[in-house]
Order: C-alpha cells, then sequence, then structure tokens
C-alpha cells in the first residue's frame, strides 16, 4: 500500500482520511447505541450529554494548546500519537468499568482529536502538489463523517452480537492496525523541493480577495466554527435517540439514521472541497451551508411534531449536506492563506473552535432533551444556533463586498 516515492497517490490521501476519523469513532459509536448505553449505566440523557463533552472538551483544549507543539513534532510521531491515543480510549470503553471509565474514555478520544487537522494540513502543504491540495482536504476532512458512518453502522450490529463493549474492543484492533498501515505509507512520500509561500490565497485564478488580517481570518473561521459545531455535535449526538424515542424507530434503524447523515456528509464535504478547488469562496459558501442547515433544524422539529418518517430521512439529509460539511471549507481557507511553518497554529485555533462548540452543543442538548419540552424545546435551540451562522456567514460576506470595492475603486 506505499505510493511511489515523490508521487503522493490514494494511499496517502486514505491514510490522512483515516487519521482524521478515527478519533470520533468511539463518541459515533456510543451515539448509536445511546440508547443501550444509558439504560445499561442508568444515566441520564444530560449524562449521557456529558460524554460527548468531555471528549470535544479535550479536544478543544489539546487544538489550542498543542498548535506549536504540533509545528515541532515530525508528521510520523504526530500520527502514531493520535492512533495510539483512539487506540486507548477504544480500549477502555471495552472494559465495562462504569460510567467513570467511559468519561476518561471520552477524553483520550477528545486528545486523538488535537492533532489530527494540522498534520494533515501540513502533510497537504509539503508534501501533496499544490494543484491537489484544496480538493485532497475536502476528501480527508470527509474521515470525520466515514467515522460516524462506519460507527452508526457497525457499533449497533456488533453490539447486537457482542454488545457495545465488544464493539468498542473491535474498534480498538482496528485502531491499532490502521495506524501501522498509516506510517508505513507516510514513510514512502518524502517532503516536496522547498520552495517560498505566499501568503494570501494561492489557487490560481482564485476570485477570493486575499484577507486584510490572516489574525482575522483564523479568528473569524474558528468564531463560525464554533457557533456551527455547537449545532452539529447536539444533532449527531442525539439523533438516533430520537428517532428511536419520538419516531419508535429500532435501534439498528436509529443507527441507520445517523449512519446515512455521515454517508450525505462525505459526498458533502468532497463536493464543497472541489468547489473551493475552483476558486469559491469560503463567505458565500458558509453562509449557503448556514441557511440549509438552518432549513434541516426546521424539519427535524416537523418530524417531531407530525410522528413524520419522511420529513425526518428529509433533515438528516439537510444536516449531512450542510452542517457537516463546514469543516472543510474552514480547513480549505487556512491552507489557503497561512504558510506550512504556522499550519499547527493556525490550523489548531479554527479547530478549537469548532471543538468548543462541539462541547457546549451536547451538554445542551442533553438538559433540554431530558426537560419537559424535551426534543421540541432542543431543535427549536439549534434552529436558533444555526440562525446566528446564518448573520455570522452575512457579515462576512458583506465584508468581503466591501473591500473588494475598496481594492477596484
Amino acid at each position: 500500500m506505499k505510493a511511489p516515492a515523490g508521487h503522493p497517490g490514494y494511499p496517502l490521501l486514505a491514510i490522512m482520511l483515516v487519521a482524521v476519523g478515527i478519533g470520533p469513532l468511539l463518541t459515533y459509536g456510543l451515539s448509536a447505541v445511546s440508547e443501550l448505553v444509558i439504560t445499561e449505566l442508568g444515566i441520564s440523557e444530560a449524562q449521557f450529554g456529558l460524554l460527548a463533552t468531555v471528549c470535544f472538551g479535550a479536544g478543544t483544549i489539546g487544538n489550542a494548546a498543542f498548535g506549536r507543539f504540533t509545528d515541532r513534532q515530525p508528521d510520523s510521531r504526530l500520527l502514531a500519537l493520535v492512533f495510539a491515543l483512539a487506540t486507548l480510549a477504544l480500549l477502555l470503553a471495552a472494559i465495562p468499568g462504569g460510567y467513570v471509565l467511559l468519561l476518561v474514555a471520552s477524553g483520550l478520544a477528545g486528545l486523538a482529536q488535537s492533532f489530527p487537522n494540522g498534520v494533515t494540513n501540513r502533510i497537504l502543504a509539503e508534501r501533496v502538489p499544490l494543484e491537489k491540495r484544496i480538493g485532497w482536504i475536502g476528501i480527508k476532512q470527509s474521515g470525520v463523517q466515514v467515522s460516524q458512518l462506519v460507527a452508526s453502522l457497525g457499533f449497533p450490529a456488533l453490539a447486537a452480537w457482542i454488545g457495545w463493549h465488544g464493539a468498542s474492543g473491535v474498534g480498538a484492533a482496528a485502531a491499532m492496525l490502521l495506524g501501522v498501515v498509516a506510517l508505513r505509507v507516510l514513510g514512502a512520500v518524502p517532503l516536496l523541493p522547498k520552495v517560498p509561500v505566499p501568503v494570501g490565497p494561492v489557487a490560481a485564478g482564485s476570485p477570493a480577495a486575499a484577507p486584510t488580517s490572516i489574525r482575522f481570518l483564523i479568528w473569524a473561521l474558528a468564531a463560525f466554527g464554533f457557533v456551527n459545531g455547537m449545532g452539529v455535535q447536539a444533532t449527531n449526538v442525539y439523533l438516533s435517540l430520537y428517532a428511536v424515542r419520538e419516531l419508535d424507530f429500532s435501534l439498528v434503524l436509529g443507527g441507520l439514521a445517523a449512519a446515512a447523515a455521515g454517508a450525505i456528509g462525505v459526498a458533502a464535504r468532497v463536493g464543497w472541497g472541489r468547489m473551493m478547488s475552483r476558486g469559491t469562496a469560503a463567505p458565500p459558501l458558509l453562509l449557503l451551508l448556514a441557511v440549509l442547515a438552518l432549513a434541516g433544524a426546521g424539519v427535524f422539529l416537523a418530524a417531531g411534531a407530525t410522528n413524520s418518517a419522511a420529513l425526518l430521512w428529509l433533515a438528516v439529509a439537510l444536516h449531512g449536506a450542510s452542517a457537516l460539511g463546514v469543516s472543510v471549507v474552514l480547513m480549505a481557507a487556512v491552507v489557503r492563506s497561512v504558510p506550512a511553518s504556522s499550519m499547527g497554529m493556525a490550523t489548531g485555533m479554527v479547530t478549537a473552535g469548532q471543538f468548543g462548540g462541539f462541547t457546549i452543543g451536547p451538554l445542551v442538548m442533553g438538559t433540554l432533551v431530558g426537560s419537559p419540552s424535551g426534543f421540541a424545546l432542543g431543535w427549536t435551540v439549534v434552529g436558533g444556533i444555526y440562525l446566528m451562522c446564518v448573520m455570522l456567514g452575512l457579515y462576512l460576506v458583506l465584508r468581503r463586498r466591501r473591500r473588494n470595492r475598496r481594492a477596484s475603486a
């Protein structure tokens, strides 16, 4: 599975995709069998949401704190760290040690998500030719949704056979094996010759104007990722539970609903990545995704109010196509605008923004779901979150237009 030296091919792209997706595997797997976990451990919906909060809280801290560390470490060491932490998290979840041990496992899974975006962005910048980079971002960022797809299908099926602890053990074995393969593939692809890297958008023929300040760009992307992230994980963590409890889906069919969101998210990230590679600017694309996500939250609410399975599937499609596609736009904007020497720091800040939202969303949603108003209030709040994304996206679009007018005056 080695790519020819000097010619990065699909094996390198595949291991970047897996590196991005291996950390969230435990969280998505637990979400897919949430009814079993809640029942076996005797915990509330809010306590279940705390598992995701701990996971993404650890990821937030890791991304914010380890950006410079990432810039100083070799790619192979960072990849080994990612897979080792993910394997350990899944191994701990395989032990029937109760809720506290599962919290520790969730924290380790979050730490495993502190490095993949930074190291894979740097691999792109230093090992992949310029003409492939932005398009490959869409594919490698879809690793998160591939993880959601695999976990949402695999965990319920395995849980019906060997229990959800056994499913976690299978995941640990897979993570360890994939880590070995990833290091072998990376070792076969050398660094590109050093060339000057311009600061600013580098896509040939791109209509996107260069940012006035890279610092503003990073903070704006982090802010959008934070707000969107709240809605993303509030939906992801409770989607299967919503389908099972409110629409009488079976456990496997509830997992399939989450898997469908992941599958659509994979296609969406690849598609949005291709649009970015053709020179589409980030602000209008972020605005479009926010509008679609807001519509999806409304359809989730309507599905419960009407007990309509058809509306639920429509909401799943909107969620997968929109909110789950934001990450690729954020990462493409970073790779376009930031030199490779600062890629870890910049990626860490933007990813920390996303993970900050991931941290808050499940905890808030769990509290709302456990209230008398239940999922109806939860989806209403998710809609409000995406409305904030629409407002922020509109501001970025208008700001870009003002700058373009001043530049052409």
